[in-house]
């Protein structure tokens, strides 16, 4: 084979492993920006690598992602400490398809969700790199160790802390699908209409309101607990712009909103348990949200 078909097959393998390579960093990093940059590094790893030592390219590109990732986080976690109110993961409109793959199982849409990426933020970066290797892509747990640098019974040790973290007490589980969709777009109509009474029946009474602005927008600065206190929070906010506009659309997965404010677009995703909304995290940061608006807007 030439340098040219070497080249050729080179290209056409990352491509092959590509979403799946956005879908480690995305789910490590919470940020689709972030993400895409990870994977580009990635591309000039791979493009410089000499091939014919490698046995498994798919092993081989989801440890240089991983890793790259780390590095990521671990740079993350310290500018966090002054962003300014709550911090969400950016979302990403899934539509179209599924560019985070893979999303097969219960247990791997669970970790693209927006609310799982917020409480992944609780873990320390090795339990966290742990836990989406293990939960989103089912490795086995010798083989995480060797893409962490660590031990199989340390990886094991990260992964259940990590899993007891996550769950905190809440239940595991994926709500249908028609019963999620059914209640955001009664969420809309409430909101639309300003009928307060009716939108806070959709609460539960611990309801968790989140509002990432980046100190870039006016937005709570914490997060706002109690159906009475968040529906008067919703609907004051929109009756507070006199051009306002909802559309439905899929987020991370499951059906969201996005609103718009006057001349800025927002992005409104849910958590839900027995039938009620228990969680609203709403994103206004402009930074977070130019890949939810860069199609057909």
């Amino acid at each position: 084979m030439d340098e040219h078909d070497r080249d050729d097959d080179g290209v056409a393998t990352f491509q092959q492993h590509r979403t799946m390579l956005l879908g480690v960093a995305y789910r490590l990093l919470g940020s689709f920006a972030d993400a895409e940059d990870v994977v580009q590094e990635s591309w000039l790893r791979w493009s410089t690598a000499d091939r014919n030592t490698i046995q498994a390219p798919n092993r081989f590109l989801m440890t240089v992602v991983t890793r790259l990732a780390i590095d990521r986080m671990r740079l993350a976690y310290r500018h966090r400490e002054t962003h300014v109110g709550p911090w969400l993961p950016e979302p990403v409109r899934t539509d179209d398809g599924e560019p985070l793959g893979p999303a097969e199982t219960a247990a791997q849409r669970e970790t693209l969700s927006l609310a799982v990426l917020r409480l992944l933020q609780r873990l320390s970066v090795p339990e966290r790199a742990v836990f989406v290797l293990r939960e989103a892509f089912d490795l086995p747990f010798e083989e995480i160790g060797e893409i962490l640098g660590l031990g199989e019974a340390h990886a094991r040790q990260l992964y259940r802390r990590g899993r007891n973290h996550i769950s905190g007490g809440r239940d595991r589980f994926t709500v249908d699908p028609g019963k999620h969709r059914d209640l955001v777009e009664r969420f809309l109509v409430a909101a639309r209409t300003g009928q307060r009474d009716v939108l806070e029946g959709l609460l539960a009474q611990d309801v968790t309101f989140w509002n990432d602005s980046g100190g870039k927008v006016s937005a709570a600065l914490r997060p706002v607990f109690g159906a009475e206190r968040v529906s008067r929070l919703v609907i004051g906010t929109i009756a507070k712009n006199g051009a306002v506009d909802f559309r439905m659309v899929e987020l991370n997965g499951q059906h969201g909103l996005l609103i718009r404010l006057g001349s800025r677009w927002q992005a409104c995703s849910f958590e839900v348990s027995d039938g009620l909304i228990t969680g609203v995290q709403w994103m206004a940061n402009p930074d977070k949200l130019e890949q939810v608006t860069s199609t057909d807007f």
